[in-house]
């Protein structure tokens, strides 16, 4: 009971009826809505002078099928094979100044019959970039990406990953921030004021690809006083050095990766509840180029998790390209890698502590862009493995199918991916660009 009425104190002063992706942009939109209208006219004065704005307007919207094998495993979950949905993501982009000043506006929206937490709305990017000769500022909402890696991105921290897209992790949700690059000699310096926090998104109690119990939001718990306003800070440090591309750099803020503990809800149902600790994070990364191979490094050491727990984790690995493979025109990659994360039970668990990864990547060097990844990871201790199947063609100029599957086998109890054993899926994504 005394567990319960902490759940549900922690609810008291949140914004009833607001998935996370919206209830972090609540604030957020206006102020960059503001931005946007403001630059728009400061650009409408520019243009009585010279007259060089320039404004496009792309994206796409798709239709996406997801069928699963199996039936739910979890309590409360749909029984539905089959889970259809539809996406759109416009993209506006504004530029004057002879291109030194840009206006990036690019939504997003999902419905999804099936899992109302997988309907959500979010604005990817939504900022101004001014671009100068040794320097570019951006302010408003973001996405940064640092990793180099193929199965693991460690270092990628600055965007919160949006898990009801897709499991894989690699679909972000924008950030505000404010972030200056300078660019020198000895490499580019990157620094980023980051002020506000984006909860990640679940799948509800209905969805697939979820944990034995669901993830309430409603409750989420922060180790700061102010929440999801908390003011982060990053840097990164970026060089090319002959056939080397480093990159260095530093967090301190909120961990995108929340810590889940059991509670109960309103109702008196187990639920998971995310909380979100103070986090320091230093990372690095290292690739190089030789001929045919590419020599990849991502490592990160990170401070923090409830009694300052501290941990290593690393991702080293190597690509090897076949040019022209029997004279086809096609190259085909040769990918390994593995995955150590020191973490204990303190901090977020992760299925990816002592993994291999192999994998292939074939691509035809077509018109169409056509290009297949097959990849599996195998745990070293409990031989528990997971495949990976992405491929992706275009039909059209404007019309592009993806079809990526996902399967797992031989997990024990203990692994956190054994709360999705059951969720083994297909999932066929059809797209019109405009």
């Amino acid at each position: 009971m005394a567990q319960k009425r902490a759940v549900a104190a922690e609810r008291e002063g949140r914004r009833a009826g607001l998935a996370p992706a919206a209830r972090s942009l609540s604030w957020a939109l206006p102020w960059s809505l503001l931005l946007a209208l403001g630059l728009l006219a400061t650009d409408a004065v520019a243009q009585e002078g010279d007259g060089d704005s320039i404004t496009e307007l792309s994206g796409w919207a798709a239709l996406e099928v997801r069928a699963f094998p199996s039936a739910p495993q979890n309590a409360g979950q749909e029984n539905q094979r089959v889970q259809p949905s539809v996406a759109v993501r416009p993209e506006i982009r504004h530029e004057w100044n002879g291109g030194d000043d840009r206006l990036t506006l690019i939504p997003f929206a999902r419905w999804d019959a099936t899992d109302g937490k997988r309907s959500h709305v979010d604005l990817r990017e939504a900022n101004w970039q001014h671009l100068a000769d040794n320097w570019d500022l951006t302010v408003g909402l973001g996405k940064v990406f640092w990793g180099v890696t193929e199965s693991r991105h460690l270092v990628d921290i600055i965007n919160q990953t949006d898990e009801v897209e897709d499991p894989d992790g690699e679909d972000k949700l924008g950030q505000p921030m404010i972030n200056l690059n300078l660019h020198r000699d000895i490499g580019s310096f990157a620094f980023y004021v980051l002020p506000g926090f984006r909860e990640r998104i679940y799948p509800g109690r209905a969805g697939r690809l979820r944990y034995v119990f669901p993830v309430d939001t409603d409750a989420t718990r922060f180790e700061s006083g102010a929440k999801d306003r908390h003011v982060d800070l990053a840097a990164r440090w970026a060089h090319s050095i002959g056939d080397w591309d480093i990159g260095l750099s530093h967090f301190h803020g909120t961990s995108r990766e929340p810590r889940l503990t059991p509670g109960l809800d309103s109702g008196g149902r187990l639920i998971l509840i995310p909380t979100y600790d103070i986090i320091d994070q230093t990372g690095l990364t290292v690739q190089m180029t030789t001929g045919p191979w590419l020599w990849k490094f991502e490592g990160m050491s990170r401070w923090g998790h409830q009694t300052d727990h501290h941990f290593l984790a690393a991702v080293p690995g190597v690509e090897y390209t076949l040019y022209d493979l029997f004279e086809s025109g096609k190259d085909l990659g040769l990918l390994l890698e593995y995955q150590y994360d020191g973490r204990n039970n303190a901090a977020p668990r992760t299925a990816a502590n002592d993994d291999i990864f192999v994998g292939t990547r074939l691509a035809f060097n077509n018109t169409d862009s056509t290009e297949i990844l097959l990849g599996a990871s195998v745990d070293r201790h409990h031989g528990a493995f997971g495949i990976g199947l992405e491929a992706e063609t275009r039909l059209t100029d404007v019309w592009t199918i993806e079809l990526e599957a996902r399967m797992t086998s031989n997990v024990p109890q203990t692994d956190v991916l054994f709360a999705t054993r059951k969720d083994d899926f297909v999932q066929l994504r059809l797209f019109r660009y405009f």
